[in-house]
């Protein structure tokens, strides 16, 4: 049932962006986000989950946070790049597609510590939280961050099909709070920032959200190269010792 709310949310938000109504087309998007977090939560209450509950799962998240995005940036914006415009405003869609196959045929298990790439309901929520922050009705797109529109879209939807890590949200039991104290005060921080600004730190928590794979990459990446340098040095000094 979950999942099939998920899926006419986001028909309902093609809908409401073929009428001209992008923010309502966007708050149909959130609503899909949280049946989509709320058939998870069921599946393992209820100790449901099955391949028939995936596949479904996967094919209402491509409607919600695939085509429903894709055709909400293209109504608001892309459309006046003509052949450019759908390109760009499709690769959410595409690329968000690609990210669900690989996860089902890769899928070992229903609970998930993290995903390789970037999650397609973390990429639909960075679109919605953008045009929630900086779309206008009567003036269109604005600020800043009004012109990042599509290299936002193209950064993002190539994320999706990366293979950097990105946590998954931690489970609300004692366990999952013994094992993550720290993603659980990150995720109190997060919330408590959204109800602080009635929802306009959101985009930038997405922002945080979706830099922190790249990031940690980095950082390892550096650590790795510091780990080596050591172990060079240390290997240096027992030859220079052994000469001696």
């Amino acid at each position: 049932m979950f999942t099939t709310l998920n899926m006419f949310s986001g028909f309902m938000s093609i809908i409401s962006s073929t009428q001209g109504n992008y923010i309502v087309a966007a708050w149909f998007i959130i609503l899909a986000g949280v049946f989509d977090a709320l058939d998870g939560v069921m599946a393992r209450i209820t100790k449901s989950s099955s391949e028939f509950g995936v596949e479904f799962d996967s094919l209402s998240d491509i409607v919600s946070f695939g085509v429903a995005p894709s055709f909400l940036v293209y109504a608001i914006a892309l459309h006046e790049f003509n052949n450019i415009g759908i390109l760009v405003s499709a690769l959410p869609l595409i690329f968000g597609g690609i990210r669900l196959a690989r996860f089902n045929v890769q899928l070992t298990g229903f609970d998930k510590d993290y995903f390789r790439g970037l999650p397609i309901p973390s990429a639909a929520g960075l679109i919605v939280t953008y045009v929630f922050n900086f779309y206008d009705e009567t003036s269109g797109l604005t600020g800043f961050w009004g012109s990042m529109l599509i290299p936002m879209i193209i950064i993002s939807s190539l994320l999706m099909v990366s293979l950097i890590r990105y946590d998954a949200l931690p489970r609300p039991n004692k366990e999952s709070l013994k094992k993550n104290p720290v993603k659980f005060l990150l995720l109190f921080l997060a919330i408590l920032a959204a109800v602080i600004t009635k929802g306009y730190a959101l985009f930038y928590i997405f922002i945080i959200y979706v830099c922190s794979g790249p990031v940690r990459v980095l950082v390892e990446k550096i650590l790795q190269a510091v780990g080596m340098g050591e172990m060079n040095r240390e290997s240096s000094e027992e030859i220079t010792s052994l000469d001696a």
